[in-house]
């Protein structure tokens, strides 16, 4: 039934985007008259171009593109004074993606984070925070789509039989297909995202949350709330969103841009490091030796073996006599050197003097060291000689030489590490460091490099570690000490959002708590934690059987309460090995025509990922591989590791028995692939299906809830508990 105030809202919401535009074309014509001037003083010139910058940021902030402008309205309940006057009337105010007024600057949309909006998210039946009603608008793009309105007062009763605010608008957003990238769902944020999205800005928050629970939305929402509440001083001070993977990175670039803010920088961390190449990832047992503490006493070690005296007299013709420098005056340059600097590359500057000093105090002319040094400093034997004592070192150098020369890594980890795992961290070295890659987790190794060598003399601007005002990171549970410590170095005051699920650990430094975690992230004040335990994606029968793996992957949580209760059952289908591939087509096949528009991933155990490829391809199905394309395609083959924080329309998981057996942390894995779908999921698998995935109660189906043989093989309903 058409809502009675359809064609008003869409007249206001129509007054809205004509607003904006018209800030936009107000925006343009400043940076016209900007762009006009040229010439005046070096201030006048500076002036325009910090303008310009401005006016440029305003205008892509104004931009919405295809996004929905206005998602919602408040209606606030009159209060009368005690004489029984109107003390405050009723307001309605509609709250959007960004703040618009009309040309009397009387406001027309409240920005979604100023302080007036949080009754939008916040209003409960018991707690109505002085709402009358909350209207939420179903949109696509100017148009208007549908109304749901929720009235104060018998909304109590309706939340003591636990249903929650904002219901037909959540399920709405839900329901929607994906594209690839995350939907920003600002419009249908709940009462406890909200809450956490605005918590304070100081010390470290930690979010715990199961699969759906909006782990990621509330990250990168609280992100933008942060800087608009704190413009001042983050805007200078910047904020970092880091993600675990580049496939993740695709998949949320879009979201800060659509709330209205172009500032914060999300990377991951091979990003950090400049002037590297990073590619591929080690073996388990490598990237846990690279991701322990103890590669801070190696690399210590190793720039120290760096720092060395001559193994014999440097006599270097000057004239008719000689310069000479003994092995002795050269160890104790190296010496004081290692005193008086923090870090190895402040001190060749220091080294260079002694060198020349030491050379001029051994010439009878009493040439001063400036002019020695002019005369010999482009000297072979000299520049060799110094190369040998003290080398002006890059990160990448260092790495690239240590690690690659037998004889420097033995001595570098000789009193640290083990032999067998001293040769893990062998690799091939470089003759041309251009040619070296390194791998994702040698990029803490780098960046500590880059801690303990310091910038290069004459790079300071170019080789310094940016630092945050605040960073939030996603996906924090698997991050290693080395790699959490390369997030302490660059937090500027110790405030942090710190996101993730202990349930889908799943790296080589997955942690069991979230106290292993904080133990390597800055302590200036007790860190507040809070948890998310509402599942708004993942639907009930699915999360039914995800539990059964939650109850071995993590039995210390419990898994998220799903508000959507009905959804399609979990199929199982077992087929002999032999039809494996054909059967993985035909399911392919059977899940795009199911999902329409939107996307299937087909979650592989890492070992299988190439024949699952190879199969795809024989077979004519379109697809693609997170590796190379995100997901770029509609049907995409990934593995548990990269699939962790995306979500699907449909996800296909193929031989859960390898993923349990062959993954460092199976259960966990596991956990995370078979919750990764909005809407369905099918199991396909040889021989025995694990016990964690055995529901009481199975039946037999040919497909879903019809009762069928399946010609492929046998299928199974999970179903859930309406």
């Amino acid at each position: 039934m058409k809502h009675p105030d359809l064609e008003s809202e869409q007249a206001y919401i129509d007054h809205a985007h004509e607003c904006l535009e018209a800030t936009r074309q107000e925006v343009a014509a400043m940076r016209g008259a900007v762009e006009g001037g040229r010439g005046g003083t070096y201030q006048n010139r500076f002036e325009r171009d910090v303008m310009w910058d401005r006016v440029g940021t305003r205008l892509e902030q104004l931009d919405l593109g295809d996004l929905s402008l206005v998602f919602g309205r408040i209606d606030t309940e009159a209060v009368e004074s005690h004489n029984g006057s109107e003390a405050r009337p009723q307001e309605a105010f509609y709250i959007g993606r960004l703040a618009v007024s009309d040309e009397n600057r009387d406001p027309v949309v409240v920005d979604w984070r100023a302080p007036v909006a949080a009754t939008f998210y916040r209003a409960t039946g018991v707690d109505p925070m002085g709402l009358r009603r909350r209207r939420h608008f179903a949109t696509r793009g100017k148009r208007l789509l549908g109304i749901d309105d929720e009235l104060f007062g018998s909304a109590a009763d309706a939340l003591d039989r636990g249903e929650l605010q904002g219901h037909g608008a959540l399920i709405s957003a839900l329901e929607e297909s994906r594209s690839g990238r995350l939907s920003d769902i600002v419009g249908t944020i709940q009462a406890e995202q909200d809450r956490i999205i605005r918590s304070e800005l100081p010390g470290v928050l930690v979010v715990q949350g199961g699969p759906g629970t909006g782990k990621t939305v509330v990250a990168l929402h609280r992100a933008a709330y942060l800087l608009y509440t704190h413009r001042f001083p983050l805007e200078g001070q910047g904020v970092l969103v880091v993600g675990p993977n580049r496939v993740f990175l695709s998949y949320i670039e879009q979201v800060l841009p659509s709330l209205g803010e172009a500032g914060v920088e999300i990377a991951q961390l091979s990003n950090l490091v400049p002037h590297a190449r990073i590619a591929g990832y080690d073996d388990e047992d490598t990237a846990r030796i690279k991701g322990d503490l103890v590669m801070i006493d190696v690399l210590r070690a190793a720039i120290r073996d760096r720092e060395r005296p001559l193994r014999e007299t440097l006599r270097l013709p000057y004239g008719v006599q000689n310069l000479v420098l003994s092995v002795e005056d050269s160890a104790e340059i190296v010496t004081q050197a290692r005193r008086r600097f923090r870090t190895h590359n402040s001190a060749r500057r220091f080294v260079e003097q002694a060198f020349f000093e030491r050379l001029a105090a051994s010439h009878r002319n009493d040439d001063p060291p400036e002019t020695v040094r002019e005369r010999t400093r482009h000297e072979t034997e000299v520049r060799a000689a110094l190369e040998w004592m003290w080398p002006v070192l890059t990160p990448t150098e260092l790495l690239n030489d240590f690690l690659g020369s037998p004889a420097l890594l033995r001595s570098a980890t000789r009193r640290h590490l083990s032999a067998r795992d001293s040769q893990r961290l062998a690799r091939e070295r470089r003759t041309n460091l251009a040619d070296a890659v390194f791998t994702h987790h040698d990029v803490p190794l780098l960046d500590e490099a880059m801690e303990r060598l310091g910038p290069r003399p004459k790079h300071k601007e170019a080789d310094a570690v940016r630092t945050y005002g605040h960073i939030v990171v996603d996906e924090a549970q698997d991050l290693s000490p080395m790699q959490l410590r390369m997030l302490d170095r660059r937090s500027l005051n110790g405030s942090m959002t710190i996101v993730g699920d202990i349930a889908q650990s799943t790296g080589a430094w997955a942690h069991d708590d979230w106290d292993s975690v904080l133990d390597h992230l800055p302590v200036r004040r007790e860190p507040r934690r809070e948890q998310l335990t509402i599942g708004y994606r993942v639907p009930g029968p699915i999360m039914e059987l995800a539990a059964g793996v939650l109850r071995v992957a993590a039995p210390q949580l419990d898994p998220p309460t799903s508000i959507r209760h009905l959804g399609d059952p979990p199929v199982t289908l077992e087929v002999a090995a032999a039809d494996l591939d054909r059967s993985l087509a035909d399911l392919v096949r059977t899940e795009l025509e199911a999902v329409e528009s939107g996307n299937v991933a087909v979650v592989a155990p890492g070992s299988m990922l190439a024949h699952v490829d190879a199969a795809l391809t024989s077979a004519g199905v379109d697809h693609g591989r997170a590796t190379r394309e995100g997901l770029g395609r509609q049907v995409t083959v990934v593995s548990p590791q990269l699939v962790k924080g995306l979500e699907l329309d449909s996800v296909i998981v193929v031989e859960p028995s390898r993923i349990l057996s062959e993954e460092a942390r199976g259960p966990q894995a596991l956990y995370v692939a078979v919750t990764r779908s909005t809407k369905r999921l099918s199991i396909l698998h040889t021989g025995d299906l694990p016990d964690l995935l055995k529901v009481p109660g199975e039946q037999v189906a040919g497909e879903r809830a019809s009762g069928e043989e399946s010609p492929a093989g046998r299928v199974s309903d999970r179903a859930g508990s309406d």
